[in-house]
């Protein structure tokens, strides 16, 4: 068994990355469209995109491409270029059913607090069958502060009705991990496309190699 500070009473998930395999897709699709816009793209613009919300991403772009960038117009072509990936390839990350079906034995609760809009969600996960499989969805317009803030994973939280310490995060992201820290819950990082930095790793209880491993946490309590 791998041990955290507390057993856990709840799980709150990240998404892309985490229960989805697509940040690779994130990261092909922006690295096309800036391309077809010749716009120069190099590993920080994508890197810090992992985990933000539009309002993040929106200005990393101005950030990168200069004030007067139109971020929003370019967004509707790096979607299009993420769904036609998308379609294409969508697949689960290693474990998650076998450590939902782990949590139902349990009967512990679990939510998604997630950077991405309601209707991707559900688009995301609706061929999976994996949405009556979580309590509470927490997405983009049900905080007021994106990750790294705390605000995503204290909601999570609240709609669980666990208290925050009690609460189990499994992020892939940096800026998830910050959030996750920052709300008192026990952060995990599953590693997808960046490892974990010296600071991340001072934030993490544990840094997992998958979500198969993660089922360990349980152990005990599966025992017993």
């Amino acid at each position: 068994m791998i041990h955290l500070p507390r057993p856990p009473k709840a799980v709150v998930f990240d998404m892309d990355g985490l229960l989805l395999d697509t940040e690779i897709h994130y990261r092909a699709s922006v690295i096309s469209a800036a391309r077809e816009r010749s716009l120069p793209i190099d590993e920080r613009v994508y890197e810090g995109m992992m985990g933000q919300p539009w309002t993040g991403i929106s200005a990393l772009f101005k950030r990168t491409w200069g004030h007067d960038f139109d971020a929003d117009g370019f967004r509707v072509l790096w979607l299009e270029h993420f769904h036609a990936l998308l379609e294409k390839d969508l697949r689960l990350k290693e474990g998650v059913v076998e450590l939902l079906d782990l949590l139902d034995a349990l009967g512990l609760p679990r939510a998604i607090a997630t950077s991405s809009a309601h209707h991707q969600v559900e688009h995301h996960l609706a061929g999976f069958d994996l949405i009556r499989r979580f309590d509470a969805v927490v997405a983009h317009g049900d905080y007021l502060r994106g990750k790294p803030a705390p605000d995503p994973y204290l909601v999570a939280a609240e709609r669980l009705g666990v208290a925050p310490q009690d609460c189990l995060a499994l992020e892939d992201s940096h800026n998830g991990i910050r959030s996750a820290h920052a709300a008192g819950m026990m952060a995990v990082m599953v590693p997808d496309l960046l490892a974990p930095t010296d600071e991340i790793e001072a934030l993490c209880a544990h840094v997992a190699r998958d979500l198969t491993e993660c089922m360990r946490f349980f152990a005990v309590a599966e025992a017993g």
